[in-house]
């Protein structure tokens, strides 16, 4: 039962501990347990996450310096569960005093006044998280506090007095979190006023001086593409930081699927009625590693993880989609499926100015088919830019029916056994699709057709035309000889 007076809480040996120390303690009972520290941040656990747990062992303010999309803030929110559970407040201190080492003048005096009898509350650590996002028109008193013109008049005070001061939310986050996000956004002397507070623990307010030792972990993220764009971090502010800590996009496909997959917002029962082939996982997440490197995309602004995870949440809405219309019960995710997915695309990639000229829809476009390029090679025989004289190539049979002025529409809303049907007509992909990847689960043959012509096209084998209410196969040059 938690105690509700201070002389109650005196006698339970209650020893008053810093943020840094509950961080740390916590930290080290973790890491001997063998316990995650950070649950559901996949891929830094070998990078990211150690350096953390070396700054928080070190009582060090941390800079999450990173693109976006790289979970600066949920490691930062994680924080908080390295914090004790409940801690001990003064009753109605703004902020947060403990009881046994009070720092306010107010809860001084309440202190002195009451004695053991000074009413006690409890503060969760869910409670103990402040956030703020630096924007331009953020000011000092938004942060720090000021003078109350109103409470100096009513109590007769003079401006320097403490009680006549309105905290802002640093101090009010005494004993907490703080997290100042996009740091760089913040005016150069808003960024000022913060030396004090990290290295004297004194806040200054209209020129008045408070030593007001704030206890406080103060994280802050930042984005270095803000340090040209829209600011720069102050050198003496940055100096202050403890640790800068670097984050990093996904290093792998395996990696990046299992983020999308953890943070995608999809019904389960609507998961159920759609079959998803590997591969088309694998795909979705080579657009945002193509995008990563792509000429027509700002790559100094980043590729956010977002954009795999609704990506995905379309890719499944556009299969769901067809399947209403067509009143079945149950799907599976085909290549012409992913045209649904520029949406999701558009609006996660900053274009350069050769990508502005190309359109934001058509970079999107050319980010899929580069992806299927990408890794054609990985289920296929590499297709060689120059082929030699009479060399046989194992797509022969498909070019050459292909070549006899056949041509092949994919309606985005075919019924699946129209679709099975009108793929079956292509002579010698089920073989190849066979041969070079023996393995393959039956589910997928059909997307895996799909995915090869996708793949001659990208090859400029044969050719693809996107219409209003599908995609067209055939091949041009073959057309136009049988006419002549």
């Amino acid at each position: 039962m938690k105690k509700t007076t201070l002389g109650e809480l005196k006698k339970t040996g209650y020893i008053p501990k810093t943020v840094n120390m509950e961080l740390s303690s916590n930290l080290r009972e973790k890491l001997k347990s063998g316990e995650p520290t950070f649950r559901g941040i996949i891929g830094y656990e070998q990078t990211v996450i150690p350096d953390v747990e070396r700054a928080i062992l070190s009582g060090h303010n941390i800079n999450f310096l990173g693109l976006r999309g790289q979970a600066k803030t949920r490691l930062a929110r994680q924080m908080i569960l390295l914090l004790d559970e409940w801690i001990p407040v003064v009753n109605g201190s703004d902020i947060n005093d403990d009881p046994l080492s009070p720092i306010s003048l107010e809860s001084k005096k309440l202190i002195s006044e009451l004695g053991d009898e000074t009413p006690v509350n409890w503060l969760h650590r869910e409670e103990r998280f402040f956030e703020k996002l630096a924007t331009p028109d953020v000011t000092v008193a938004d942060l720090i506090g000021d003078v109350d013109p109103i409470k100096a008049s009513n109590l007769k005070l003079s401006y320097s007095d403490e009680r006549v001061i309105h905290f802002g939310m640093i101090p009010r986050a005494n004993r907490c979190i703080f997290v100042l996000n996009e740091l760089p956004d913040l005016q150069a002397r808003i960024q000022v006023s913060l030396f004090s507070i990290l290295q004297e623990k004194e806040i200054q307010i209209r020129g008045f001086k408070l030593k007001l030792p704030l206890d406080l972990q103060i994280v802050f993220t930042a984005n270095p593409e803000d340090y040209t764009n829209r600011g720069s971090i102050v050198t003496p502010l940055k100096d202050r930081i403890g640790s800068q800590i670097l984050t990093h996009y996904p290093k792998s496909i395996e990696i990046a699927k299992k983020i999308t997959s953890q943070e995608s917002n999809l019904d389960k029962t609507t998961l159920d009625k759609i079959y998803i082939p590997e591969i088309a996982k694998d795909l979705l997440e080579q657009i945002s590693f193509e995008a990563r490197k792509s000429e027509y995309v700002d790559n100094k602004s980043g590729v956010s993880a977002r954009l795999s995870i609704t990506a995905f949440e379309n890719l499944i809405s556009t299969a769901e989609r067809r399947s209403l219309i067509n009143g079945e019960t149950s799907t599976s995710i085909r290549m012409s499926d992913f045209l649904g997915v520029i949406p999701s695309i558009n609006g996660k990639i900053e274009l350069v100015y050769e990508g502005e000229q190309e359109g934001a829809d058509q970079v999107s476009y050319y980010l899929i088919n580069q992806s299927v390029k990408s890794m054609f090679s990985d289920f296929f025989p590499k297709i060689e830019k120059l082929q030699k004289e009479n060399e046989v190539s194992p797509y022969d049979k498909l070019l050459g029916w292909f070549f006899k002025n056949n041509e092949l529409f994919i309606h985005d809303n075919l019924k699946d056994n129209e679709y099975i049907k009108l793929l079956e007509k292509i002579p010698d992909a089920k073989s190849i699709i066979k041969k070079y990847n023996p393995k393959i689960n039956e589910k997928d043959i059909y997307f895996m057709i799909e995915f090869l012509l996708w793949g001659l096209e990208s090859f400029q084998k044969i050719n693809k035309y996107r219409t209003s209410e599908g995609f067209e196969f055939k091949d041009s040059l073959g057309s136009y000889i049988n006419k002549l």
